[in-house]
């Protein structure tokens, strides 16, 4: 049986996504995203702090006279939920981020970044218009990861605060740059790939959920 000059050889091959980091991918992003929603809970939609004084008028115009400051203990309970949730999903991250690690050792041909980075390199070298940006891309790629991998260390260390109490509040500015870093690195992302998709590169989310063309393997 011969094949159509129009097959590719690689048409059964494993695909440019694989099913491992398509899973990280999106469940690392849901987190991701759940993560930063609780710190807008906290300071922007909820804003733990002023609830005391809000709780105070609320019941002083059902005529039950409490002072702010005897409410603390209330605003605090609604706090430390928010803040347990916000323990729980960063532990999780912590989890995919060491299943992500897993993933990229099972890559497989083209699957793997070395192998991605290598063939945009080799369209830069080309002249091939849009390259260069792409090469940038998957750095930026890259030092999300490190980024992310500090921000999950440095929120372990302060969930476990009381073993590093010398370090505590160097980790605490730490984790709250790198979570603003990661926030605008999602930002970018998701602008990014939306303008992809109305550009030059249509179906990049779809590869993200199906896995793509297949890719060869090395």
């Amino acid at each position: 049986m011969t094949s159509s000059p129009n097959s590719s050889p690689n048409a059964t091959g494993p695909k440019r996504n694989s099913l491992g980091l398509r899973i990280w991918h999106w469940a690392n992003s849901g987190l991701v995203l759940a993560q930063l929603m609780t710190i807008l809970f906290l300071f922007v939609i909820v804003k733990v702090k002023t609830l005391a004084p809000e709780f105070s008028k609320v019941l002083a115009d059902q005529g039950v006279a409490i002072a702010p400051d005897k409410l603390r203990g209330l605003t605090r309970i609604v706090a430390h939920r928010i803040w347990d949730w916000h323990i729980w999903i960063g532990i999780t991250i912590s989890v995919l981020l060491a299943y992500r690690v897993l993933v990229s050792f099972r890559q497989r041909g083209g699957q793997r970044t070395a192998a991605k980075l290598a063939r945009l390199k080799s369209r830069v070298a080309a002249g091939e218009p849009g390259s260069t940006k792409a090469v940038w891309v998957r750095y930026s790629y890259r030092a999300f990861y490190v980024v992310l991998a500090v921000m999950v260390v440095t929120g372990m260390i302060l969930v476990f605060e009381d073993n590093f109490r010398s370090i505590e509040h160097t980790m605490k500015e730490i984790h709250e740059f790198s979570m603003y870093v990661v926030l605008a690195f999602v930002v970018a992302h998701i602008v990014g790939v939306f303008r992809a998709e109305v550009t030059d590169e249509p179906g990049i989310t779809s590869d993200m959920i199906n896995g793509g063309e297949p890719v060869e393997e090395a």
